[in-house]
């Protein structure tokens, strides 16, 4: 009896501390850092979904090494990835970059974007199908017999 319990008290340990990474980025290759990406970004707050994933692909469009990138989302809580797109935002709008002089803050570029997303028929947490494509909308087959 022992043994059962300790060994219950370990797989629990395990378990919590295993839990305890849900929401930070694993990005030993890319493949498992665009899976914690698409996986975390459902569980975020709805008003923070669009700037997580813009933010991840500011990061990505700044780090070019694919190492180099890897390095530095890797362990990222979403707060972290956020505060550092806005970083990369204020750096590219200071140093004149045409597509981020049309907007005034952070806050009016991530308004413009959610804007952009409801135009094309879709809510800011994103959807899986698009039901308004002729050809994903045909994809149904109903039997009747």
């Amino acid at each position: 009896m022992k043994k059962f319990s300790l060994i219950l008290a370990l797989v629990s340990s395990v378990t919590l501390v295993a839990c305890g990474n849900g929401q930070k980025i694993n990005a030993h290759n890319e493949k498992t850092a665009y899976k914690s990406v698409r996986m975390i970004k459902p569980r975020l707050q709805e008003e923070l979904r669009v700037q997580y994933e813009m933010s991840f692909w500011m990061i990505r469009d700044e780090k070019k090494d694919e190492a180099e990138f890897l390095k530095t989302v890797d362990g990222k809580m979403p707060e972290e990835i956020i505060a550092m797109g806005k970083e990369i935002y204020e750096k590219r709008k200071a140093a004149g970059v045409a597509e981020y002089q049309e907007y005034k803050s952070w806050d009016d570029m991530m308004a413009k974007y959610d804007r952009d997303r409801m135009k094309q028929g879709k809510p800011k947490s994103d959807v899986k199908r698009d039901v308004s494509d002729p050809v994903k909308a045909n994809d149904n087959i109903n039997y009747q017999l």
